[in-house]
């Protein structure tokens, strides 16, 4: 039985297991296959450029065969896209909320899954599409088989005129659709459009940007469907909130999933639902199954008003990703596919080592600390092109960016694919299958990252430090995260073991002794010149200072241990590299 207390603490602060999590997000059908889930028929070729309605058959058992690999990488929560019953190969088009979908092995694919991750000490989320349905959608289909006569009628915003039974339903239209492309493409478009008009007077969410991959014009009336859909996309009829009984469908269904053994929700255009309470309702039934579900919400900017503990603990961070996107890739962007992203567009720009650096304290100072440090931590999603071809395909970018993300306040969220080099511009470049040839990996850049995940891991102060910018000159950035006094082992614990990092890099178990937690320090250089920075560290006038590596690091960049002195320290960096400092308090 679920203790009001425990529910209660956990509606203040969060599921805390979040705060020592690396995430990894998954397109279903994109990332492995299992020849124990049979496809009912000819798929599109796996290494073949992705279309827009193509399936190449992943599947969830392709999932849960390959947690071990995602473990070694250091991944301890995975976000899967959405899995329930659909006719798209994204499964932002629901047709069964209650059904996994057959072709990704039904519920009992889930149930292994499940089962197999939390053996390793793995967390999952799923994607929660709970503003529009299907065509597909059962009680819409009903519509469109009844008519009026439907007791779902009023489960969606239906035209007056259908209503009024003087025409039917035109969820089929002959001319040709309003958007790029039968999908959800370009959902950072609508979701951006969505909370403008949501948060600022006056804006309107029909002002549709100028976008070779957005829409192509604003939604029109409901009266040419006869129902309203989202941005006018006959087939994403949107539900219908203001119902009592659509909402409490919605919130039966967080629930069913919940005690299935899910982990949490990540919730898809949550800006677009604007029924007064539905989200303060959606968040108290989730907790009452389960206090530490995670629940994140799609919101692309800074939005404080969402995480005010009474409907989300966090959204994606796609502020921050813009922030280091424009830092570690200035010089280099491919400015062509920048534009293609509705809000990088407008964000994402060269700036240097002290533009960066207001930016990042910025963004740290955005929420309060501890709703900081439930955050997810991005650098791109199935709705962006990939990182990589955003750096014009600058691997150095790429590794620049995750040692700042790996490092920072948050749950950082790799990528499926980019740990090994995956690119790809706008949807559905951006959502190709995983290269499981090993030849088509770059496995320096695996490494790299898993050397990366093992840092954090074994750093309480990178997980749960107080942010601080330090020095800020030229194109370089110095930030510390400053540790507290904390019982039990320095490392995390995984599948029931606790790791450390030795200073070279090496993952080694620890024992649970108590000392006060290391500050770390972290100095980047994006610029293509060696630099030097001098600063100072808040209120630890001694101690000892010394490198700590990572394995996979191969930056020549060095730091040797010595004696802090007044406080004071001086870091030289070579271009494009990076280094991170252990800082121990004098005993």
């Amino acid at each position: 039985m679920i203790e009001p207390a425990d529910r209660d603490r956990a509606a203040r602060t969060g599921p805390d297991w979040v705060r020592d999590a690396v995430f990894y997000q998954i397109f279903p059908d994109r990332f492995a296959i299992s020849l124990r889930v049979p496809k009912p028929g000819t798929l599109e070729r796996w290494d073949a450029p992705p279309t827009v309605h193509g399936f190449k058959g992943g599947d969830l058992l392709g999932v849960a065969e390959h947690l071990d690999e995602l473990r070694d990488l250091g991944i301890t929560a995975l976000y899967l896209n959405p899995i329930f019953a659909s006719a798209s190969n994204h499964r932002y088009h629901t047709y069964d909320y209650e059904l996994v979908d057959p072709l990704l092995g039904g519920d009992a694919a889930l149930r292994e899954l499940l089962d197999s991750a939390h053996a390793r000490g793995i967390r999952v989320i799923l994607d929660g599409v709970f503003n529009h349905a299907s065509r597909g959608f059962w009680p819409f289909h009903h519509i469109l088989e009844n008519g009026t006569a439907s007791p779902y009628r009023d489960w969606f915003n239906l035209d007056a005129e259908v209503l009024a039974g003087r025409r039917g339903l035109n969820a089929y239209p002959s001319a040709p659709a309003t958007v790029a492309a039968p999908d959800e493409p370009n959902e950072a478009t609508a979701a951006a459009g969505s909370l403008a008009a949501a948060t600022s007077p006056g804006a309107s969410s029909s002002a549709a940007p100028s976008s070779p991959a957005a829409y192509a014009a604003p939604p029109s009336p409901r009266s040419r469907l006869g129902y309203e859909a989202w941005w006018d996309m006959p087939a994403l009829p949107k539900l219908n909130h203001h119902n009592p009984e659509v909402r409490e469908y919605i919130y039966r269904v967080a629930e069913r999933w919940l005690r299935f053994g899910i982990d949490g929700w990540r919730l898809d255009v949550p800006a677009d639902i604007t029924e007064p309470g539905f989200w303060e309702e959606f968040r108290r039934r989730c907790l009452a199954v389960n206090p530490q579900a995670y629940i994140v919400g799609e919101i692309w900017t800074a939005a404080p008003e969402w995480l005010a503990g009474d409907r989300f603990d966090a959204l994606m961070n796609y502020p921050l990703a813009e922030a280091i996107l424009s830092f570690t890739g200035a010089g280099r962007l491919d400015r062509d596919l920048v534009a293609t992203t509705h809000e990088f567009s407008r964000h994402v720009h060269d700036v240097d080592g002290p533009e960066f650096g207001r930016w990042l304290a910025a963004v740290m100072a955005t929420y309060p600390p501890e709703t900081t440090s439930l955050q997810l931590n991005l650098l791109d999603s199935h709705d962006t092109p990939r990182f990589l071809s955003l750096a014009g395909g600058d691997t150095t970018t790429l590794r620049l960016a995750t040692l700042i993300q790996m490092t920072l306040p948050g749950a950082p969220c790799v990528y499926y694919g980019d740990e090994v080099g995956l690119e790809g511009r706008g949807d559905p470049d951006c959502r190709r299958a995983y290269p499981w040839d090993v030849v088509r990996q770059d496995r320096r850049l695996r490494d790299f990252v898993a050397g990366l995940t093992a840092l954090r891991h074994a750093n309480p102060a990178l997980r749960r430090g107080r942010f601080e910018l330090l020095a800020a000159e030229g194109s370089a950035v110095a930030y510390g995260l400053f540790g507290e006094e904390s019982p039990g082992g320095a490392g995390l614990t995984l599948g029931g073991r606790a790791f450390d990092l030795a200073p070279s890099g090496e993952s080694r178990p620890t024992e649970g002794v108590r000392r006060r937690d290391r500050s770390m320090i972290v100095v980047v250089n994006a610029g293509d010149s060696p630099a030097t920075l001098s600063f100072e560290l808040p209120g630890q006038a001694r101690g000892s200072v010394e490198q700590v590596s990572w394995t996979g690091r191969d930056w020549t960049s060095t730091f040797a241990s010595r004696p802090l002195e007044r406080g004071t320290l001086v870091v030289d960096i070579e271009a494009r590299e990076g280094v991170v400092l252990g800082v121990d308090p004098a005993l």
